[in-house]
């Protein structure tokens, strides 16, 4: 079986670095709880709204995300059982590229460069499973969609959920 998996929001922690860098700038701090259902662009004051959606096109921005909890070892233990990949849609963001492969050798070791994709569109990679936070990239994939629940999706309903990595581990049947 192949499974393509997503990293922002899915193995990397982005929403943190969003909450993060509004609360240098602006000094209020923001929780994952305050995102439920939207995105922090979308709550934060209209003057504050055009920078905070130009945080992903700085140059660090993806520079050293944190891991999402658990992710390291399921997709470890899914790698050791079936064909794993990494499939970002990176283009968007060019300053990512080095960012992400680095932030791939130091967390997921275990995913041979051979097996990372940085695309622009997701509907043309092939695989049986794709999990990601976006109805945009599962819409438009070919094989067994799932959702893994972000802050920005949680109102979504068309898809098979994951709610975080341990579910993935009983979906899969790993332990």
């Amino acid at each position: 079986m192949r499974i393509l998996i997503d990293m922002d929001d899915v193995i990397a922690d982005a929403v943190e670095r969003f909450l993060e860098w509004y609360e240098r700038d602006f000094g209020i701090r923001y929780t994952k709880e305050d995102l439920k259902g939207t995105k922090l662009h979308f709550i934060v004051p209209e003057e504050h709204r055009k920078i905070v959606k130009d945080y992903p096109h700085h140059p660090d921005f993806f520079k050293d995300l944190p891991v999402m909890e658990n992710s390291k070892e399921v997709v470890e233990e899914l790698n050791n059982r079936f064909e794993v990949y990494i499939a970002s849609a990176a283009m968007e963001f060019p300053y990512s590229l080095p960012h992400k492969n680095n932030w791939l050798d130091e967390h997921f070791p275990f995913i041979h460069w051979k097996r990372r994709i940085f695309c622009g569109d997701k509907s043309v990679l092939k695989g049986d499973v794709l999990i990601d936070d976006h109805d945009f990239n599962l819409s438009v994939f070919n094989g067994r969609p799932i959702m893994f629940s972000a802050s920005h999706n949680l109102n979504e309903t068309k898809y098979e959920r994951l709610d975080n990595w341990l579910d993935a581990e009983k979906l899969f049947d790993l332990k």
